[in-house]
């Protein structure tokens, strides 16, 4: 994220800079009133990586890195199966069969489908249709 902030003041001008404030009411980090840059960024971190969360339940889909996980789910007709996007990309997930469509899914967003019949259902993200995946349905 980049913030510009820039005062205006005639010379013996006594107000200093502003400092940036968020609606958090924290102040930027890093921020050195008066310009210049800071030398290391104080609080910022990059998070680690993550390996792939397992599955919030056995009938659930993983969407992380850009991959549905695990890739070929088998459930009962009837079954209610779970997506949950775990990347900061929006994904849909959209059955090429055309049998059913999530709207875009942000980070954190889930899309459920219940299976009311037997039968192997390929998808895929419409956003990203590299990321492929199947659900096979048994009665």
């Amino acid at each position: 994220m980049l913030a510009v902030v820039s005062a205006c003041g005639g010379q013996g001008s006594t107000n200093p800079a502003p400092t940036p404030v968020f609606a958090s009411g924290t102040e930027t980090p890093g921020f050195v009133p008066g310009g210049g840059m800071p030398g290391a960024m104080p609080g910022m971190s990059m998070p680690p990586p993550t390996q792939g969360a397992a599955p919030a339940g056995p009938n659930a889909v993983n969407i992380d890195n850009f991959a549905f996980a695990p890739a070929a789910l088998t459930v009962k007709a009837g079954t209610k199966v779970t997506w949950v996007n775990h990347d900061e990309e929006p994904h849909t997930v959209a059955a090429t069969d055309g049998s059913f469509h999530s709207p875009g899914m942000g980070a954190g967003a889930t899309y459920s489908f219940t299976f009311a019949k037997a039968g192997t259902f390929a998808y895929i993200c419409s956003i990203h249709p590299f990321m492929k995946a199947t659900v096979v349905v048994t009665p």
